[in-house]
């Protein structure tokens, strides 16, 4: 039987109580240090779970496995998800919300992925097709998408391309002025409700100007006229269908007068589009 003043080590000679003492100390410490870093690697992933919760991705795909294959893995990651299954939903949804980062589907029933694409301004897209051509991938890189992922793709590789493109986006966007809208050569400032053409200044009334922001935000694609009073409410409760005529009205014939060009134009059924 083993004394317990003291142990034996693997080659036999005895150990001291003081030098038990300090192995068992310095085993004791390392555990804790692992147990540490195991603790802070669980809190820095809960943090980075908890900030994806303020993006918002939409998934645009006709195939319904493949789309519920990628909202169950960023719900996961704790993103946002909203679904669009064609080209022209994907549209109707972008006049309603205005999302963080996009999945594009080209190969769309109605209006193809590429058509989409040069119609989204503002938003990170990324380009998920079964489409291989390298000459068709660098049109669409320069036409607007951010990134270009071959179908079959691996899941973890795609969050890691989301992630560093929402980064990316976040960084640009703390670098511009938040409360300038610049489409072509025409600058709308939202705080002081004044538009800028080279070096022309036209000052815009407060209705006027919520009702540009909206359309400079969405250039080229119709905004019913719904959901542009819909979104003015708050600032200018008081407009209605027929004032917001009169409203467009006067902002077509300040713009034209200083750019001798009609920049906005109505299309009928609809509401209205900003021609950049």
């Amino acid at each position: 039987m083993i004394s317990p003043s003291f142990v034996l080590s693997e080659d036999g000679h005895e150990l001291t109580d003081d030098v038990t003492f300090a192995i068992i100390s310095n085993l004791f410490s390392f555990c804790n240090r692992i147990f540490y870093c195991i603790i802070r690697t669980n809190s820095i992933l809960r943090y980075c779970k908890v900030s994806n919760s303020t993006y918002t991705i939409m998934v645009v795909d006709d195939d319904v496995s493949i789309g519920n294959m990628l909202e169950e893995a960023l719900k996961k990651e704790n993103y946002n998800v909203s679904r669009a299954y064609s080209g022209t939903e994907a549209l109707m949804v972008l006049e309603k919300e205005t999302p963080s980062l996009i999945i594009l589907d080209l190969m769309l029933p109605g209006i193809t992925g590429e058509e989409v694409l040069k119609k989204v301004n503002g938003i990170p897209v990324i380009v998920v097709s079964a489409k291989t051509d390298i000459d068709h991938k660098v049109e669409l890189l320069y036409n607007g998408a951010c990134d270009y992922v071959t179908k079959p793709f691996v899941i973890s590789e795609l969050l890691a391309r989301i992630a560093v493109n929402l980064r990316k986006s976040a960084g640009t966007s703390q670098k511009e002025d938040s409360n300038v809208i610049t489409v072509g050569n025409i600058s709308l400032d939202t705080e002081l409700f004044t538009v800028k053409v080279g070096s022309e200044e036209i000052a815009l009334t407060r209705t006027e100007g919520a009702i540009l922001q909206i359309l400079m935000l969405n250039p080229n694609r119709p905004i019913g006229r719904n959901t542009i009073l819909d979104r003015i409410m708050d600032i200018t409760p008081d407009c209605t269908e027929r004032s917001l005529k009169q409203h467009i009205s006067n902002i077509r014939k300040k713009l034209e007068g200083a750019t001798g060009v009609d920049h906005i134009e109505a299309v009928y059924g609809i509401g209205f589009k900003f021609i950049g």
